[in-house]
């Protein structure tokens, strides 16, 4: 049993297949294409010196072309411990014509899966990482985008193309493990992505079976006379295979040289196969959904859950943190954080690493990659914190941890009236305490227990502008009487919540599930389906060593009202599953519509969740792996009262509706993609009622025609390679629930997520803070759905990405606060596209319109004359 990932024992093993199994027929020799080069870098592999091996094989082999997908921060060490292999490696790579023999096919900073983590993660992925390779490679030029691995997502066509890419690959038939896309089509196809951006691709053909030998293999991987005959039957006029070695091999041409199993191999870069070899061949349009991109990790262990949650805050973090450097700048004339923000992008991209994902537990003791995320995201999360923390003392003028004013800042593109707390001023401690805003009136509050602290925090609902800010302050002396959120024990002991939003009932008998859910301005509708046998919030799996299923249900909770309103209250619901304990956390406050969960669960040793697979038959090349089927896994179910149910679900750029009558598979030839990366929605048939589920990081969900939501909570058992993920400490996640009326985009549910994402920040300041008017704005759009994935200064210009989340291709007119004085597009390799008409918009303000189809990404490039009065960008 193999108890860590080993490329080069896999790898061994593959190439005594190769030339020890395989024999050559005696069928015609036919002409096929093959995809040579290697995989790798300094964290994922290289040795030392290798790049002297790649130049001597080039030199020796003058036929032979190599597609390069090496780390882009490897070269700094090879050009530092190898610079004479490096100069000639440089030199030979110069030619970036269609007849060169390099072709650099994923400039991706550090390799990342990509439908895994945030849209604007994975641009930067390829902003940086193009940045870096063209600092030691002046010519390169990024024509194709091709992976070992299964480093794909719906949305690339549009993120690929504004890149200056011309062509994708969907193979990745040598490295399967943790994927593969679905085979469809012939030579070649025109892949059409959800914003209908299309782009010529290799795919992934549909007589390119997977193979019946391995599970880490399409039969494209060498070009056997099965694939290529095969290929030309179905009218395939130039097949290509494709394996793109592990740096570090030393057998050089991947299928050697000359006439091979009666097949005549040519060895080719991607850029020449595209322009010279198959440029000709029809494209037929495709239009996958993110379900087509079937991949796979052992979701639900705790070693990718804290890797998923880790990269998640940081991805976050930075965000927020060069939105608030931005108006730092605009409305400070602070300095704005370029070098600090690029380090803190470089340790969050190399945490996306798909080795850290994939092999979490590989290297040494203190070092693997799990500890390296933890470290990279820590040091993110710090560079971030550090980048908010100075732009608010700017912007507040005087901020710390003491004070009675408060400023509010909202990160989004749209006015939020959600609830935050800061921490009461020593001055004002004991003391009856009210919350005033901006125009003298006294707002809604709460005091509330400081986690982890004796000290107390005051909860408000704060009203902020998009892409602005809002000023409160702390007073003494009574606060005005507000009927709001209440909880009450009932005479059969369960709970009973209600806020003018909801009524919900706990049942402290059946493990604190919710017994009733309803939605008073939607109808008064019900939102659990009381029909079901399994619990609203029951937590439900499958303890294999301890007599199968158990449930949250089996045992009374004890319940908890850590507060009682009435601006918010909160509970913990105290239970056990299989003896173990827990504690579930519910949140709901007035008039907020998404409702928030908690869970910890405290175990005790390495309980074993999931599919049994008994220990030492666990075998490569056997399809069926424990992990995949996530109805034996610990769940947090949610059985909904919502007939003929649809299920959307985000990912990087879109959101799909599922085609799945059910999430569950056992087999590595049957993935299926039950991804959820920040939500899933669920409606009934008609779209009249639905409600969103929001997960803290990404993982997998659970759904079917009889089997209700699921979120999944917990595996423990053994994972890819043999290897035992276990359980090691406490399990702790945040999710979230939203019922609404309509579909996902008509309750704008992808605002929600990322409200989640980007929370209000709430700054205490000890003295009244300056800074123009006590609210204000920078940004506004006069319609919904825009969403501002980011906003960041490049030489003195305001550069906007906008992405168009759930609105219309209707044009929108955004108002910026201050004098625009040029507005380009420009795509995101920088070339400038157009001008944008820029228009008054009264007083001080100019506005810009913009249109774009839905899941459409643009980048705006603003020069003007800001608040402030300094120049930005002339």
């Amino acid at each position: 049993m193999l108890s860590i990932r080993s490329k080069k024992l896999r790898y061994a093993f593959l190439g005594f297949v190769l030339f020890t199994s395989l024999v050559v027929t005696k069928a015609k020799a036919q002409t096929a294409w093959f995809i040579d080069g290697y995989h790798g870098g300094i964290y994922g592999g290289y040795p030392e010196f290798y790049t002297r091996f790649l130049v001597d094989m080039l030199n020796k082999n003058p036929d032979w072309k190599i597609n390069i997908e090496i780390e882009p921060e490897t070269w700094d060490i090879v050009e530092k411990n190898d610079p004479e292999a490096y100069a000639q490696f440089k030199a030979i790579a110069a030619d970036q014509s269609a007849n060169g023999r390099i072709e650099f096919i994923n400039p991706d900073y550090a390799q990342s899966y990509l439908y895994n983590i945030s849209g604007e993660s994975i641009i930067r992925q390829f902003s940086y990482g193009m940045s870096k390779i063209r600092a030691h490679f002046p010519n390169a030029v990024f024509s194709t985008y091709s992976s070992e691995e299964p480093c794909f997502t719906s949305a690339l066509p549009q993120i690929l193309t504004s890149f200056g890419f011309k062509f994708v690959s969907l193979k990745n038939p040598n490295t399967c493990f943790g994927g593969y896309a679905a085979a469809h089509g012939g030579e070649l196809i025109n892949w059409i992505g959800p914003d209908g951006t299309g782009i010529t691709t290799s795919p992934r053909y549909a007589i390119e079976k997977l193979s019946d030998k391995s599970t880490w293999q399409t039969i494209g991987w060498e070009n056997s006379p099965n694939f290529v005959n095969t290929a030309y039957a179905a009218g395939i006029k130039h097949p290509i295979g494709m394996t793109i070695q592990d740096a570090g091999w030393k057998g050089g041409p991947f299928m050697g040289n000359g006439l091979r199993l009666g097949i005549k191999n040519v060895y080719t870069t991607w850029r020449n196969y595209f322009e010279n070899v198959s440029g000709g061949d029809s494209k037929p349009a495709w239009k996958p959904t993110q379900e087509d991109i079937l991949v796979n990790l052992v979701w639900g262990s705790q070693v990718t859950q804290k890797i998923a949650q880790e990269v998640r805050t940081a991805e976050s973090k930075i965000i927020s943190a060069e939105k608030m450097a931005s108006l730092a700048k605009i409305y400070g004339n602070q300095i704005y954080p370029t070098s600090a923000l690029d380090s803190a992008w470089r340790t969050l991209l190399l945490s996306q690493h798909h080795d850290c994902w994939i092999v979490p537990y590989n290297g040494k003791t203190g070092a693997t990659w799990a500890d390296k995320v933890l470290l990279w995201t820590n040091y993110t999360d710090n560079k971030c914190d550090s980048i908010i923390r100075s732009a608010t003392i700017n912007l507040s003028g005087s901020a710390g941890n003491s004070g009675t004013w408060v400023r509010v800042y909202n990160t989004l593109s749209v006015k939020r009236n959600e609830t935050v707390a800061v921490r009461i001023p020593a001055e004002l401690a004991d003391k009856a305490i009210k919350v005033v805003d901006g125009q003298g009136r006294t707002i809604a509050s709460q005091i509330i227990a400081d986690t982890g602290s004796t000290l107390k925090k005051i909860a408000f609902e704060a009203a902020v502008p998009s892409i602005g800010y809002n000023t409160y302050h702390l007073q003494t002396g009574d606060k005005a009487p507000f009927k709001g959120a209440t909880i009450k024990k009932l005479e059969d002991g369960n709970y009973k919540i209600e806020t003018d939003l909801y009524s919900i009932l706990i049942d402290a008998q059946k493990g604190g599930v919710i017994k009733s859910l309803i939605a008073k301005k939607l109808n008064n509708k019900e939102f659990v389906d009381k029909g079901n046998p399994r619990g609203f919030n029951e937590l439900r799996g499958n303890f294999y060593n301890d007599g199968g299923f158990k449930s949250s249900e089996d045992h009374p909770a004890e319940v908890q009202v850590l507060e009682a309103g009435p601006l918010q209250v909160k509970i913990a619901i105290k239970g056990t599953v299989d003896n173990y304990p827990f504690t579930q956390y519910l949140t709901v406050s007035q008039s907020q519509q998404r409702i928030d969960l908690k869970v910890n669960i405290d175990w005790k040793g390495n309980p074993g969740i999931g599919e049994n697979t008994p220990p030492g038959t666990y075998k490569w090349q056997n399809p069926k792996k424990a992990f995949y089927d996530d109805r034996y896994k610990l769940l947090a179910l949610f059985p909904l009262n919502l007939k003929g149910q649809r299920v959307y679900k985000n990912a990087p750029f879109d959101v799909t509706e599922s085609r799945l009558s059910n999430t569950f598979y056992s087999t590595w030839d049957s993935i299926k993609n039950n991804v959820i990366l920040n939500w899933v929605d669920v409606t009934d048939q008609g779209g009249k009622y639905g409600m969103a589920l929001f997960t803290d990081h990404t993982t997998s969900y659970a759904h079917g025609a009889e089997f209700p939501l699921g979120l999944d909570i917990q595996y423990s058992g053994m994972g890819l390679w043999g290897r035992d993920y276990k359980i090691d400490g406490p399990t702790t996640i945040n999710y979230s629930i939203l019922p609404h009326v309509g579909k996902w985009d008509q309750s704008y549910t992808w605002t929600a997520g990322t409200a989640l994402s980007e929370p209000l920040i709430a700054v205490v300041s000890n003295s009244k803070p300056q800074r123009r008017n006590t609210a204000g704005s920078f940004i506004k759009v006069d319609k919904p759905g825009f969403e501002i994935s980011s906003m960041t200064i490049d030489g003195g210009a305001l550069l906007l990405r906008i992405f168009n989340a759930e609105g219309d291709a209707s044009p929108r007119k955004i108002v910026f606060d201050g004098l625009v004085k040029k507005a380009q597009l420009v795509e995101l390799n920088g070339v400038a596209k157009r001008n944008i008409k820029v228009a008054d918009a009264g007083g001080k303000n100019t506005a810009i319109t913009l249109a774009m189809p839905r899941y459409g990404i643009r980048t705006l490039k603003i020069t003007g004359v800001w608040p402030q009065g300094d120049q930005a960008g002339d």
